[in-house]
């Protein structure tokens, strides 16, 4: 079958969604790849007459054409479908079913894996869905709730200093999506006809196929022209945004270096203050007392007064008689002075009182009678010196200055028994 307009139109008509029809009519049309151009214009024309499903085939018939044209090494018809294929592709997703645009989603995400076309038609193509997807009323960015070609986010989450950039950032890949395709295009037909290899064709063909060069070299002049234009409003977008990050660059710089100075002056203040909460509390621990005591200084050394204390009390002196009895202390008061003994008539006689002038002994022994005969033995008694007797030496002395000259040159014993005078000496210790 020969081509023709009318033969490729019938093609696309009778074109179903089964695998088999999808795979024998791009068969026929890679056949016929050095009419790729005109193939792809009639394709483009067909999809936009076409319903949504039929849209969707004819989706499929352009994968299974380029996806066999990049395996065959065969770039006919990846050339001509660069520069249409986001605007059909942005055709068919708008105005779709959820399944419809999921099925064309997935379409894209095979090209993007297997690298079918160039990066910045592969960009172009997504850029033009996610266009759709904003435009939609709910704004979930399809069924899935965001595009499948930006991670997994939508153009709405990009933050309010980048809006104004992502119009011009689309505008610049679909730009780039025309651009690249026309440059390539011119590139090969000056090659062909400025081959000196080849032979020169009649002038008349010559001329025509000149005529044809200057058309495509004009269209990828103002392909690049528009690109130019819309790259250079990109650029400015990004310097506003680079100059008003710098200017915040500034006094966010500014800030840091006055909060640092605060923060170390604040440092010091409270290291100067917790010094001197230290200094403070080793001064009280030091010296507690402030106010002046006695007229003096509190931080001089003030010797504590003495507690008052009751005074020790020596142990009594006690000579022990023969029979192991306590002796009465020998008092002063009990002295009698001789000229008292003397005029003392209420005194009852006694035969066994003592010489006058020596203190009367409460020894019961005394008052026994003269002649019976002790029921003990003299017990040793302790010597003169001992200190329990220190005091009989003084008191002796006293007696003998109150009565001096009485009895003197006279026996003190004289006229009592034997046996009193004995017990009298042996106590006095021979002083009698």
């Amino acid at each position: 079958m020969s081509f023709n307009d009318d033969t490729i139109k019938a093609k696309l008509s009778s074109l179903n969604e089964t695998q088999e029809s999808i795979a024998s009519v791009a068969q026929w049309v890679i056949f016929h790849r050095r009419h790729a151009d005109k193939t792809c214009a009639i394709w483009l024309s067909r999809l936009r007459e076409s319903t949504p499903q039929k849209r969707l085939t004819l989706i499929y018939l352009a994968n299974e054409v380029v996806q066999q044209s990049k395996a065959r090494k065969k770039d006919d018809f990846l050339i001509a479908f660069s520069p249409v294929i986001a605007e059909a592709t942005a055709i068919a997703y708008k105005g779709a079913t959820n399944d419809v645009q999921e099925k064309i989603r997935r379409t894209v995400e095979v090209w993007s894996q297997r690298r079918i076309f160039d990066k910045t038609i592969q960009d172009a193509v997504e850029a033009r869905m996610m266009e759709t997807d904003k435009s939609r009323s709910d704004k979930k960015g399809g069924l899935l709730g965001g595009s499948l070609f930006s991670g997994g986010g939508s153009i709405t989450s990009a933050p309010a200093e980048l809006q104004p950039l992502i119009p011009l950032q689309v505008a610049v890949t679909r730009a780039n999506a025309t651009t690249n395709p026309a440059i390539s295009s011119a590139n090969t037909e000056f090659e062909k006809l400025s081959d000196p290899s080849k032979p020169a064709p009649s002038p008349p063909v010559h001329a025509a196929r000149l005529s044809a060069l200057l058309k495509t070299l004009s269209n990828a002049e103002s392909a690049v022209a528009e690109s130019i234009k819309t790259r250079q409003a990109l650029v400015d977008g990004l310097e506003t945004l680079l100059a008003s990050n710098r200017s915040a660059l500034d006094a966010e710089k500014s800030q840091l270096l006055a909060t640092q100075d605060r923060r170390t002056t604040m440092e010091k203040k409270k290291t100067e203050i917790e010094d001197a909460i230290m200094r403070g509390a080793a001064t009280e621990t030091q010296s507690p007392a402030t106010e002046p005591i006695n007229g003096r200084a509190a931080t001089d050394s003030v010797e504590p007064e003495r507690p008052d204390i009751e005074a020790l009390t020596p142990p009594a002196t006690e000579a022990l008689s023969p029979i192991q009895s306590p002796v009465q202390p020998f008092q002063a008061d009990a002295i009698v002075p001789y000229e008292d003994i003397n005029n003392n008539d209420s005194q009852p006689p006694n035969d066994h009182n003592p010489s006058p002038g020596f203190p009367l002994s409460n020894d019961p022994r005394l008052h026994t009678p003269i002649h019976s005969t002790p029921s003990y033995q003299p017990s040793p008694h302790p010597a003169p010196t001992d200190p329990r007797y220190g005091a009989s030496s003084a008191k002796k002395r006293k007696l003998d200055a109150e009565f001096e000259g009485f009895g003197a040159g006279e026996d003190a014993m004289a006229g009592l028994d034997d046996d009193v005078a004995e017990l009298l000496r042996a106590e006095s210790g021979g002083a009698v």
